[in-house]
């Protein structure tokens, strides 16, 4: 069955998802190679650069890979997923386990590596945490993870900063949910505020070891509860 020509919008993106579609349904299998660049071009009623284009977005797919002289293969008949949108789906408890291996080992290289500068912004942090215990629980969430954004960015580690990053969109709506079905915060509107005033001292102080297990311990406790409240 041939392919058909296109409409005259954007070229690229209806050749990439025609092929899309015939990978998906098996035209292609796994490992087979596409027909070359000018049959798919003639097929598809476009011009080389065009299928070149939208080869090149299934290549960033994870869908097909070139070979240098023999041509374009099938490697997976679904895109792969980016790592947004697999955090985005992902559970938020396994989110938190691997956030805590990400701001423990933070926070032992924060008190490793602060300067005067970050210890102010720690202190900052904290301040702005305890004001927002008057203030809603979306808003104490936020101050509470600028606090823990503000370890990270001590540790002076630009990977770990990448990481954590992209964790914060689901964790704050993880903690959010979290705050309301426990309702932690009706007696104790800045819950936490003695374990991250121990930790931005701990930090300040360059205790490494302790600022980690004042961390570990907190990270632990809104773990049991995020189990809890699943």
């Amino acid at each position: 069955m041939p392919l058909g020509p296109l409409r005259p919008s954007p070229l690229v993106e209806q050749a990439a998802d025609r092929l899309r579609d015939r990978i998906a349904a098996g035209h292609w299998p796994v490992g087979g190679k596409l027909p070359g660049e000018t049959t798919l071009a003639k097929e598809l009623g476009v011009g080389r650069s065009t299928v070149r284009e939208a080869l090149r977005a299934l290549a960033g797919a994870g869908l097909v890979r070139p070979r240098h002289g023999a041509g374009v293969f099938v490697i997976a008949v679904e895109p792969a997923e980016d790592w947004p949108t697999r955090l985005g789906r992902a559970a938020v408890t396994d989110v938190y386990e691997v956030r805590m291996g990400v701001e423990v080992q933070a926070a032992r290289l924060a008190a490793q590596r602060r300067t005067p500068e970050d210890v102010t912004a720690l202190r900052a942090a904290l301040k702005g945490r305890r004001a927002a215990a008057a203030a809603a629980d979306t808003a104490f969430v936020d101050a509470d993870i600028a606090l823990h954004t503000a370890v990270v960015a001590a540790a002076h580690n630009p990977v770990l900063t990448d990481l954590f990053t992209e964790f914060v969109p689901v964790l704050r709506e993880g903690l959010v949910t979290l705050l309301h079905l426990t309702r932690l915060r009706e007696k104790v509107p800045d819950t936490g505020d003695d374990s991250h005033a121990a930790l931005v001292e701990a930090i300040a102080d360059g205790a490494a070891e302790q600022a980690v297990a004042v961390l570990l311990g907190e990270l632990e406790q809104t773990l049991e509860l995020l189990r809890g409240s699943g």
